[in-house]
């Protein structure tokens, strides 16, 4: 086996980094755009976890490796019942002109990690989602046509 390669992701925004900080970190804000709820005080060291918007069912947990609002956001990122798949996913947040310029780089997978997958085919659909939620106030559909369980995946 492999170690899978770190997905990598960059997008702009129109939007602050105050308000794209807010759509990564407030639980009613992330169901919007994500159909899940991300939950922690969002203080490094403090655990995180990521629930299942309608029955609140933790898809995936960890702690907030880093914590500097609104710049910068490492999670480490694992299912709860599959806590040696450890990730970890940065978020950095940069004003470009009238814009703001997300990366997101999701790695530091281990060998045969069944998340990197889920992950590859994820975040593409939140982070677009995201986007569209921030410019629009209408999300997509973000898991029409692939399945509900990819949700915890990214």
């Amino acid at each position: 086996m492999t170690t899978p390669r770190d997905f990598v992701y960059t997008t702009y925004i129109k939007t602050t980094p105050e308000k794209l900080w807010a759509a990564l970190t407030n639980p009613e804000f992330t169901k919007q755009y994500w159909g899940q709820k991300n939950i922690s005080d969002w203080k490094t060291g403090s655990d995180w976890r990521h629930e299942h918007g309608d029955d609140g069912h933790t898809l995936i947990t960890g702690k907030v490796v880093e914590s500097n609002p609104p710049h910068r956001l490492v999670l480490s990122w694992a299912a709860p019942d599959n806590l040696d798949d450890l990730s970890q996913v940065s978020f950095d947040i940069s004003v470009k002109g009238d814009m703001v310029q997300l990366d997101v780089v999701h790695g530091q997978f281990k060998e045969g990690s069944k998340m990197a997958a889920g992950v590859t085919a994820g975040w593409p659909r939140v982070l677009s989602s995201l986007k569209t939620y921030l410019e629009s106030g209408t999300p997509l559909d973000t898991w029409a046509d692939h399945g509900a369980s990819c949700g915890a995946a990214a």
